[in-house]
């Protein structure tokens, strides 16, 4: 590439105070030739994290800072566009570490395809043994389901993109992100750039550095919400329905039900017909089974040593279940702004 445009990296950022400095030093030491600037959209954090993004605006004057009262990502990510001067804009996370060549890729890409976004893989990472643990979860196709930018897939079209590499003039086009949507915001984007006729692209060389929740409890409220968005995506948009995301409901139902039925069988032993109790019975092994899978997927995942994958084992669930519930209830209710609290202190 011969031509390289200036690029604007959009972060929004709450409680990220044991990240930031890192992810910071990962966008602005990228091996790329245009300009550069990175805006950081500061919501109201309590770890210190707006006194560690100051010292780095003061360092740096390629760094601008733009207030987020609210906290809410896709009004951090409009500031942050909005207030942004180059042709290329490049959303990050706090949470994420780009590799030396993303940016160059990532916009070699989006000229070499004549796509509107591009977006890669998320390569998840632990710094300690639970979130390695949670990390592995993220790369099986058991915890998501196989979504191309967890678990890979050969480079074309994409349904969504992870992050996202945008041209400019697409947000004039087809608008910003909605405000409305507190998560999948990303998702109801690129159905706007698609159905204007504009290519959104999968590239499995822009791989991610992600460091996902390490604590179980902040992994369950994440997977709620997130379950909850996808199911108001489901609700709102027929393109958003899939037999994929039908499947963990009908788990947590199963779950469910075979828990209630343990519970029961001991007390109505030989009071009732057989055909009921055969029902029961049966009812009884699908939480057995369930927890089967989990293990058997947790000893062939990536995770190394014993209590590693124990622990993925015990990620799965975090995930599934949550979701699953998350996804009822945006399914039938609505998100009615369902927050993730997985990182508010």
């Amino acid at each position: 590439m011969t031509d390289f445009p200036g690029v604007s990296y959009v972060m929004p950022v709450l409680n990220e105070a044991e990240y930031l400095e890192e992810a910071v030093r990962s966008i602005l030491n990228q091996d790329y030739e245009g300009d550069k600037e990175l805006v950081i959209a500061l919501g109201p954090s309590s770890d210190g994290t707006n006194k560690v993004a100051a010292k780095l605006a003061k360092q740096d004057a390629r760094i601008i800072l733009v207030d987020n009262p609210k906290g809410r990502t896709p009004i951090a990510l409009n500031l942050a566009i909005k207030k942004s001067s180059h042709p290329i804009v490049l959303r990050v996370d706090a949470h994420s570490e780009l590799p030396s060549h993303y940016t160059r890729r990532g916009v070699e890409t989006l000229y070499r395809v004549g796509a509107h976004d591009v977006g890669g893989l998320m390569d998840a990472r632990g710094r300690t043994l639970v979130q390695r643990a949670i990390a592995s979860a993220y790369h099986s196709k058991f915890g998501f389901g196989g979504p191309a930018y967890h678990s890979g897939a050969p480079e074309g079209e994409a349904e969504s993109a992870y992050l996202g590499i945008f041209r400019r003039e697409i947000f004039d086009e087809v608008g910003y992100y909605d405000e409305d949507m507190w998560r999948a915001q990303d998702w109801e984007l690129c159905l706007r750039i698609r159905q204007a006729g504009h290519k959104v692209w999968f590239d499995p060389e822009l791989k991610v550095g992600y460091y996902p929740r390490d604590n179980f409890k902040s992994l369950v409220r994440q997977s709620y919400a997130s379950g909850t968005w996808r199911g108001e995506i489901a609700r709102r948009f027929p393109e958003g329905k899939s037999l994929r995301h039908d499947m963990p409901p009908i788990l947590l139902a199963g779950v469910l039900a075979g828990s209630a039925a343990i519970a029961v069988a001991p007390l109505v032993r030989g009071r009732i017909s057989r055909p009921a109790q055969f029902i029961i019975d049966t009812a009884r092994l699908a939480p057995l089974f369930y927890c089967g899978a989990t293990l058997a997927a947790g000893f062939a995942s990536r995770s190394e040593g014993l209590k590693e994958k124990g622990l993925t084992a015990a990620a799965f669930q975090a995930i599934h279940l949550p979701w699953a519930a998350g996804y009822l209830k945006g399914r039938i209710l609505g998100a009615n702004g369902t927050l993730d609290k997985g990182r508010v202190k």
